[in-house]
Protein backbone atom coordinates (compact mmCIF):
# COMPACT_ATOMS: atom_id res chain seq x y z
CA UNK A 1 0.00 0.00 0.00
CA UNK A 2 1.40 3.25 -0.31
CA UNK A 3 2.73 5.30 2.66
CA UNK A 4 1.38 8.64 1.25
CA UNK A 5 -2.18 10.12 2.66
CA UNK A 6 -3.61 12.79 0.46
CA UNK A 7 -5.15 15.74 2.46
CA UNK A 8 -8.05 17.07 -0.60
CA UNK A 9 -9.99 19.90 0.17
CA UNK A 10 -12.70 22.53 -1.87
CA UNK A 11 -13.02 25.95 -0.76
CA UNK A 12 -14.69 28.42 -1.58
CA UNK A 13 -12.90 31.99 0.10
CA UNK A 14 -9.45 29.92 1.37
CA UNK A 15 -11.05 29.31 4.92
CA UNK A 16 -11.12 25.17 4.10
CA UNK A 17 -7.97 25.01 2.31
CA UNK A 18 -6.52 26.89 5.54
CA UNK A 19 -7.87 23.93 7.96
CA UNK A 20 -6.38 21.72 5.30
CA UNK A 21 -3.14 23.41 5.41
CA UNK A 22 -3.01 22.88 9.49
CA UNK A 23 -4.67 18.98 9.18
CA UNK A 24 -1.51 18.50 6.63
CA UNK A 25 1.13 20.36 9.00
CA UNK A 26 -0.02 18.21 11.98
CA UNK A 27 0.42 14.85 10.10
CA UNK A 28 3.56 15.88 8.88
CA UNK A 29 4.79 16.07 12.28
CA UNK A 30 3.69 12.86 13.29
CA UNK A 31 5.88 11.73 10.65
CA UNK A 32 3.47 11.12 7.53
CA UNK A 33 4.06 11.86 4.43
CA UNK A 34 1.38 14.17 3.06
CA UNK A 35 0.43 15.19 -0.27
CA UNK A 36 -2.67 18.57 -0.16
CA UNK A 37 -4.28 18.87 -3.01
CA UNK A 38 -7.69 20.45 -3.92
CA UNK A 39 -10.45 18.17 -4.70
CA UNK A 40 -10.97 19.19 -8.07
CA UNK A 41 -7.36 18.30 -8.84
CA UNK A 42 -7.08 15.10 -7.89
CA UNK A 43 -6.60 12.67 -10.78
CA UNK A 44 -6.27 9.08 -9.08
CA UNK A 45 -5.83 7.82 -5.33
CA UNK A 46 -3.36 5.18 -6.60
CA UNK A 47 -0.56 6.33 -4.47
CA UNK A 48 -2.21 7.18 -1.16
CA UNK A 49 -3.04 5.05 1.73
CA UNK A 50 -5.58 7.35 3.27
CA UNK A 51 -7.45 10.26 2.34
CA UNK A 52 -8.53 13.26 4.42
CA UNK A 53 -11.25 15.31 2.87
CA UNK A 54 -12.34 18.76 3.92
CA UNK A 55 -14.96 20.81 2.19
CA UNK A 56 -17.61 23.89 3.68
CA UNK A 57 -21.33 23.29 3.47
CA UNK A 58 -23.03 26.82 2.19
CA UNK A 59 -27.08 27.03 3.11
CA UNK A 60 -27.59 23.33 3.68
CA UNK A 61 -25.14 21.88 0.43
CA UNK A 62 -21.75 20.76 0.72
CA UNK A 63 -19.21 22.31 -2.10
CA UNK A 64 -20.13 20.49 -5.41
CA UNK A 65 -16.66 19.88 -5.59
CA UNK A 66 -16.50 17.64 -2.69
CA UNK A 67 -19.98 16.08 -4.34
CA UNK A 68 -17.67 15.44 -7.64
CA UNK A 69 -14.71 14.31 -5.81
CA UNK A 70 -17.00 11.42 -4.33
CA UNK A 71 -18.45 10.04 -7.05
CA UNK A 72 -15.18 10.13 -9.27
CA UNK A 73 -13.22 8.60 -6.84
CA UNK A 74 -16.14 6.24 -4.99
CA UNK A 75 -14.38 3.00 -5.58
CA UNK A 76 -10.93 4.00 -4.42
CA UNK A 77 -12.07 5.31 -1.83
CA UNK A 78 -13.43 1.99 -0.35
CA UNK A 79 -10.01 0.42 -0.19
CA UNK A 80 -8.08 2.66 2.32
CA UNK A 81 -8.62 4.85 5.43
CA UNK A 82 -11.22 8.48 5.00
CA UNK A 83 -11.60 11.00 7.38
CA UNK A 84 -14.22 13.71 6.40
CA UNK A 85 -14.14 17.03 7.79
CA UNK A 86 -16.36 20.45 7.18
CA UNK A 87 -16.97 23.84 8.16
CA UNK A 88 -20.18 25.76 7.84
CA UNK A 89 -22.28 26.73 10.92
CA UNK A 90 -22.47 30.54 11.63
CA UNK A 91 -22.01 30.83 15.00
CA UNK A 92 -21.38 28.29 18.29
CA UNK A 93 -24.42 27.43 19.24
CA UNK A 94 -24.98 23.82 19.98
CA UNK A 95 -28.06 23.47 17.32
CA UNK A 96 -25.96 25.31 14.11
CA UNK A 97 -22.86 22.82 15.28
CA UNK A 98 -25.52 19.63 15.34
CA UNK A 99 -28.07 21.17 12.25
CA UNK A 100 -24.27 21.16 10.14
CA UNK A 101 -23.15 17.56 11.72
CA UNK A 102 -26.47 16.35 10.36
CA UNK A 103 -26.18 18.08 7.21
CA UNK A 104 -22.75 16.08 6.56
CA UNK A 105 -24.17 12.82 7.69
CA UNK A 106 -26.96 13.47 5.27
CA UNK A 107 -24.66 14.46 2.45
CA UNK A 108 -22.13 11.36 3.03
CA UNK A 109 -25.60 9.26 3.30
CA UNK A 110 -27.27 10.38 0.11
CA UNK A 111 -24.08 9.71 -1.66
CA UNK A 112 -23.46 6.14 -0.08
CA UNK A 113 -20.20 7.08 1.26
CA UNK A 114 -17.87 3.94 1.94
CA UNK A 115 -17.45 2.17 5.19
CA UNK A 116 -13.88 2.94 5.55
CA UNK A 117 -14.97 6.95 7.48
CA UNK A 118 -13.05 7.36 10.33
CA UNK A 119 -14.45 10.97 11.09
CA UNK A 120 -15.87 14.09 11.09
CA UNK A 121 -15.18 17.81 11.94
CA UNK A 122 -17.74 20.61 11.61
CA UNK A 123 -16.65 24.91 11.87
CA UNK A 124 -16.55 28.06 10.47
CA UNK A 125 -18.56 30.89 9.19
CA UNK A 126 -20.27 31.56 5.76
CA UNK A 127 -18.92 34.41 3.54
CA UNK A 128 -21.26 37.52 3.65
CA UNK A 129 -21.45 37.63 6.93
CA UNK A 130 -20.46 39.36 9.58
CA UNK A 131 -16.25 39.03 9.48
CA UNK A 132 -16.17 36.28 12.02
CA UNK A 133 -13.75 33.33 12.65
CA UNK A 134 -15.04 30.79 14.40
CA UNK A 135 -13.08 27.71 13.41
CA UNK A 136 -11.11 26.35 16.77
CA UNK A 137 -7.36 25.95 15.98
CA UNK A 138 -6.81 24.15 19.27
CA UNK A 139 -9.84 21.38 18.21
CA UNK A 140 -8.11 21.27 14.38
CA UNK A 141 -4.84 20.42 15.56
CA UNK A 142 -6.29 17.49 18.71
CA UNK A 143 -8.28 16.23 15.26
CA UNK A 144 -5.45 15.99 13.46
CA UNK A 145 -3.31 14.38 15.79
CA UNK A 146 -5.99 11.76 16.74
CA UNK A 147 -6.49 11.17 13.18
CA UNK A 148 -2.74 10.27 12.76
CA UNK A 149 -2.37 7.76 15.45
CA UNK A 150 -5.37 5.98 13.50
CA UNK A 151 -3.83 6.31 9.97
Amino acid sequence: MPASVLVAYATRYGSTREVAEAVAARLREAGLEVDLQPMRKVRSLKHFRAVVMGAPIYLSLWHKDAHTFLMEHRQALTGRPVAVFALGPLTTDEKELQGSRLQLYKELEKLHFPDTLVSAFPASPLKGMPATDLRDWAAIRLWANNLAAKI
